[in-house]
């Protein structure tokens, strides 16, 4: 990248790493609140599924809105969302007003997530370049997720429940203050806008996009099911919370390193055979995750777990741009983050009632079987020749 360039992709994934943060402290700030009022805790994960409840209705419309109008209106409407959430929960902190700052900041990051991932997509310069760019665009929420709790906890203690929202707000300002050190790309001409419509069907009947996005669905609902088993399966063992959150984090950390390495290593990996290689990784951790001992197996399985599971977001989103015309990538990439969390708030009830009715590593034997069929799905994808596809 020029240096002009790198400027303004950095300014993206510090914009990205604003709002995603905005999210992440409303998300965290509201459910200790609950918990400090002795709320039941099917209120607190019936709060925390409402964040994924409005990327469902606002992904594909914030991906149309950003192929006909580039990044700044996507990113001022999730600004907004995330401004309006965070600052009611500011002014009041009723359980209503909670839901609405879950509802509003959920959305919030879906909306300008996907202006802010085409935007980057469209700094690369080759196959090589998409893998490089989307790693360090799947490690903004990484960085958000890792210091928004530490940020938001110091501030409870000290200040109060408020300051963790007023951070929360304060947040996506920034992130509209980054936005405008980027140029303003010229709209879609009213021709090429009307083309793009009468062909809009065509996008869901594509096969290779239709594909991918249910081999990142199968992926995404393992990382989900990791997360589920680990403190049920750690309760049960005995283990401490230290030493649940430890076995958490070591997969946290090892998600992030690999998509480091994918940053300096792009030019040497298909990706294809990457997300194969993670599937048959990941499936196969899976299967054997239960029978691991101790904290110490634990912390191994999931590291394991960590490097295939985050190798897999910089591959899906650099192969979405490469099977899909340059014209409907912010569509495709909402119509991906529509699946993944719809899965976001099925999955864990279907793994709850799978755990309860036989194991308490069923739903990771059920990912185990379904990553077996992705993995032999994926062989379907397009070679690396035959990805590109004209806008």
């Amino acid at each position: 990248m020029s240096s002009a360039l790198r400027e303004r992709f950095w300014a993206v994934i510090a914009a990205l790493v604003c709002v995603h943060a905005a999210m992440a402290a409303t998300r965290v700030t509201a459910s200790l609140l609950l918990l400090h009022r002795g709320a039941p805790e099917w209120q607190v994960g019936a709060l925390l599924s409402l964040f994924a409840v409005a990327p469902i209705g606002l992904s594909l419309w914030a991906g149309r809105l950003a192929d006909r109008h580039g990044l700044h209106r996507p990113l001022a409407v999730g600004v907004l969302l995330g401004c309006a959430g965070a600052g009611i929960a500011v002014w009041s902190q009723h359980t209503l007003a909670l839901a609405w700052a879950a509802l509003c900041t959920g959305g919030g990051i879906a909306v300008a997530a996907v202006g802010i991932q085409r935007e980057a997509g469209l700094m690369a310069r080759d196959p090589s370049d998409l893998k490089r760019v989307f790693s360090w665009v799947a490690l903004g929420p990484a960085i958000s997720n890792a210091a928004a709790p530490v940020l938001v906890g110091l501030l409870i203690d000290h200040v109060g429940f408020r300051a963790g929202f007023v951070l929360a707000a304060s947040l996506p300002l920034l992130a509209w203050w980054l936005g405008r050190l980027l140029p303003r790309l010229a709209p879609k001409p009213p021709a090429a806008a009307a083309a793009s419509a009468r062909t809009r069907s065509a996008l869901w009947r594509h096969p290779p996009l239709v594909l991918l996005v249910g081999l990142n669905l199968a992926l995404s609902s393992t990382w989900d099911a990791h997360s589920f088993v680990v403190p049920v399966l750690g309760h049960a063992r005995g283990m401490s919370a230290s030493a649940i959150g430890l076995v958490l984090g070591s997969f946290a950390v090892a998600a992030s390193l690999v998509r480091l390495a994918i940053s300096r290593w792009a030019d040497h990996l298909d990706e294809v055979r990457a997300l194969r290689w993670a599937m048959a990784v990941a499936g196969s951790t899976c299967l054997v995750y239960a029978f691991l001992p101790g904290v110490g197996g634990m912390l191994l399985g999931s590291a394991v777990l960590g490097v295939a599971l985050g190798s897999v977001q910089p591959m899906v989103l650099a192969l979405l741009h490469q099977v899909t015309p340059a014209a409907r990538h912010g569509e495709a990439l909402g119509l991906r983050m529509l699946a993944t969390n719809a899965a976001t708030i099925g999955m864990p009830l279907l793994f709850g009632l799978l755990a309860g009715a036989t194991s308490r590593a069923a739903p990771m034997w059920l990912m185990s079987s379904l990553l077996a069929l992705a993995w032999w799905q994926a062989g379907r994808l397009p070679p690396a020749h035959a990805r590109e596809v004209a806008g």
